[in-house]
């Protein structure tokens, strides 16, 4: 197994183009790293740069200690799943398999054993003697991961292994990939553009835009604790609402003032705000959809809005809103809590009174979109 070390990594193309900028990042034995963003951030070069893939323009890169820039990718003890599955059309999916250890010329015996493990882990035993024109994307998919399985490599790279799955075998995969891991229990790396792999797969989640490393955490702490606007838009489905407003402070108590209302930050927020000792300023509030909620007009916090689209999930409902200032806004309610009567109600054109709790809030520089409270 290995540890993976990269410092200040950086990539070049011919033409000045700066695609990943002094990437640092120290990633432990056995844990599994997700890099997120969106296309063009820098991920997948990235990823390609530690398979030796790319050559880097310059920083270090290490393996298990041993700094590996101009090592061969056969000799950095890495496997790698890509996302078109590159299988060869005219094997089967057992010389597939076996195609890397044929490479090196291991026994057949000990080729048969690897294989067949393989096969029975991920579940394909059945299909080794096809050719993968015969297999389904998901079969496809767990015969490219097994090609890499039989390699017992000290570092497993995937680069966007799902995104050509349904949304349906996704979910499976994911759950698949989630089991292989406890199982191989070595090094992953995991490129995605997809927010939710990211956060349910990885220990930790490096978010990613233009090149830089925006954030790296838990994704507890890239969910609850965005370093900046960018990160707090990007983790979380349906996206962070935004708000232009203003932060205020009144006998020791900090408010916030959006749309003519006034909420209190209470909470660990209030604490916070107090003790980084952050001045009364204009600001960009963040507050998640599932963190707003319907109230009455009645409610002295309550922010007037008007229904423009309601989306039925299934278990909740995504109300399109906008504000008398043309804010546009998502709230997501649980199915449950409203009555059946409510709910057919609410088509376009209907007048909503929404509010949220002061605990819920981020507080967003409004030049630099840096988070006040989070170092």
């Amino acid at each position: 197994m290995a540890s993976v070390k990269l410092t200040k990594v950086t990539k070049v193309y011919d033409n000045s183009v700066t695609a990943v900028h002094d990437f640092d990042l120290d990633i432990k034995d056995k844990e599994f790293i997700v890099f997120v963003g969106p296309s063009g951030c820098g991920k997948s070069t990235t990823l390609r740069m530690i398979a030796g893939l790319e050559d880097i323009t310059s920083g270090t890169l290490e393996i298990d200690g041993e700094v590996v820039n101009d090592l061969q990718p056969k000799d950095r003890g890495i496997a790698m799943v890509f996302q078109n599955y590159a299988l060869y059309p005219h094997m089967t999916v057992y010389d597939n398999i076996a195609f890397s250890l044929r490479l090196l010329k291991e026994p057949e015996d000990e080729i048969y054993e690897k294989v067949t493990r393989a096969a029975e882990i991920l579940g394909i035993t059945e299909y080794l003697m096809r050719k993968p024109r015969a297999l389904s994307g998901g079969q496809r998919q767990r015969v490219a991961i097994g090609r890499a399985m039989v390699r017992n490599a000290k570092v497993f790279l995937m680069d966007e292994p799902l995104s050509n799955l349904d949304a349906k075998l996704r979910n499976q995969m994911r759950a698949e990939i989630i089991l292989l891991r406890e199982r191989l229990d070595t090094t992953f790396i995991y490129v995605t553009h997809d927010q939710t792999e990211a956060m349910t797969l990885g220990d930790r989640i490096v978010i990613m835009k233009d090149g830089f490393i925006n954030q790296v955490g838990t994704p507890a702490e890239v969910f609850e604790e965005p370093k900046n606007l960018f990160v707090a838009t990007f983790i979380g489905a349906p996206t962070m609402n935004i708000m232009d407003t203003e932060l205020k402070k009144e006998n020791g108590k900090y408010y916030v003032v959006p749309f003519g209302t006034k909420i209190e930050v209470d909470g660990s927020k209030g604490i916070r705000l107090e003790n980084k000792n952050i001045l009364p300023q204009k600001i960009k509030l963040g507050v998640r959809p599932e963190h707003i909620v319907l109230t009455d007009k009645q409610n002295p916090a309550a922010i007037h809005c008007t229904l423009e689209v309601n989306e039925m999930m299934g278990s909740e409902l995504h109300l399109h809103v906008y504000t008398d200032d043309g804010t546009r806004m998502i709230v997501r309610v649980p199915t449950l809590d409203l009555t059946n009567e409510f709910r057919k109600e609410l088509v376009g054109g209907k007048e909503l009174y929404i509010t949220f709790e002061g605990k819920v809030m981020q507080f967003f520089d409004a030049e630099t979109e840096e988070n006040l409270i989070v170092d």
